[in-house]
């Protein structure tokens, strides 16, 4: 049992050095592809396959035509998503001003109706005197708010 952990020690401690020396490169890189034994290199133009080239032209120009398509796409859509959530902002903003104006009505309605509330018990206070007096009481009850 010993022998077989020296062992596998043994060999981490002679690879650690190969291990840590080896260059990381991006997979998909041209280094990567090197350190695998892929090269590219262009023939000369005179090497060239004319259909071939073409074929390759329209091809590049037709993914670059989908690729301008697809952007400018994403492009409205994007323009379209920030219209629309510029008007949502817009219209929660409205709301919230509203509600807060509701909010505000509600509150002074409620303190114009306080406010007859105690006109009101004040005149009933006066004209009870009055009627307790023996005298005429002509004051007329205060307005209802509205």
């Amino acid at each position: 049992m010993h022998r077989i952990v020296l062992t596998g020690a043994l060999a981490l401690t002679l690879a650690a050095p190969a291990l840590a020396q080896t260059p990381q490169a991006v997979p998909g890189s041209a280094e990567w592809l090197r350190m695998r034994g892929d090269t590219y290199h262009r023939a000369p133009d005179a090497e060239q396959n004319p259909a071939e080239v073409e074929a390759t032209a329209r091809l590049n120009a037709d993914i670059a035509a989908r690729n301008q398509t697809a952007a400018q796409t994403e492009a409205e859509a994007q323009a379209a998503w920030e219209s629309e959530n510029a008007k949502w902002r817009s219209e929660s903003a409205a709301a919230e001003t509203a509600r807060a104006q509701w909010e505000a009505d509600v509150a002074a309605a409620e303190a114009a109706r306080a406010q007859w509330e105690r006109d009101r018990a004040a005149w009933e206070a006066e004209v009870a005197r009055c009627r307790a007096s023996g005298r005429p009481c002509v004051t007329a009850p205060p307005t209802a708010p509205k």
